[in-house]
């Protein structure tokens, strides 16, 4: 088997009204697979399904022998009471070596936090810091329940270049759900539209013109898909584009 998961056929949730129909999916070595989807479309549930955390009802998932996951959770809620480092929660829950951690936080964006506490961080310094926990056992594929809640457009942008460095230099699939209905990582080799089933998927760029993802979607920005484009990319990409009409808050 050449994907790092396959899934196929996946039904979940009661007969009568499944949250998941007939969902097939796969991720292959290197790849970015960006999941989206409205509130309740199923997305959390597929990713518990692809790690093994929930059982389908019909179907099955294959994970390549020996899979090595790594997993950055929607949002983690710390007890501010409780002083806990930065490098002391790299070792929950099995202690890692401090060049490790050096290197894990180095790659992902937060060097020189070791030694601060998890409650002082700010949304983006923790989301960095989660990610470092998940690469810490070099995964061969990295997982990402909607990173990027909360945090401002610059710091989504920085976040998603950060997962694009990961891949590049660990070599990693990727497979992330977006919170952002019209806001995808460009370096995305697949955009998944979920609503209970999939309705499209393909490239950014064959997604955003669907007409499914037009139905689902079709408002926020005239129906274009927003890609996180970097400066250099204006040069040799084709096509406008799309700006945001709708408020970000502050990252906290």
């Amino acid at each position: 088997m050449s994907a790092l998961i396959e899934a196929r056929g996946l039904e979940f949730g009661p007969k009568g009204a499944p949250v998941l129909r007939d969902v097939s999916l796969r991720v292959e070595a290197g790849e970015i697979v960006t999941l989206v989807g409205p509130n309740g479309s199923g997305k959390s549930t597929l990713l518990r399904l692809v790690i093994g955390a929930l059982a389908p009802r019909r179907g099955r998932v294959r994970r390549m022998r020996g899979l090595r996951i790594g997993y950055v959770p929607q949002s983690l809620v710390l007890d501010a009471s409780l002083p806990i480092t930065v490098r002391r929660f790299l070792d929950l829950p099995l202690r890692v070596g401090d060049a490790e951690a050096e290197a894990a936080l180095d790659q992902s964006g937060a060097g020189g936090l070791g030694g601060r506490q998890m409650a002082a961080l700010s949304g983006g310094q923790f989301q960095r810091v989660l990610l470092a926990r998940a690469v810490l056992n070099r995964p061969q594929l990295l997982i990402l329940d909607e990173p990027t809640q909360g945090l401002d457009q610059p710091g989504q942008a920085a976040f998603y270049r950060r997962i694009e460095a990961l891949r590049r230099d660990i070599g990693c699939g990727v497979l992330m759900v977006s919170h952002e209905l019209h806001v995808v990582m460009s370096a995305s080799d697949r955009v998944i539209c979920l609503n209970g089933h999939i309705c499209c998927e393909g490239t950014p760029a064959v997604v955003s013109a669907a007409p499914a993802y037009r139905e689902l979607f079709g408002t926020g920005t005239g129906g274009q898909l927003a890609l996180y484009r970097h400066e250099h990319d204006h040069a040799h990409e084709g096509g406008g584009t799309a700006h945001h009409h709708h408020q970000h808050h502050a990252e906290g």
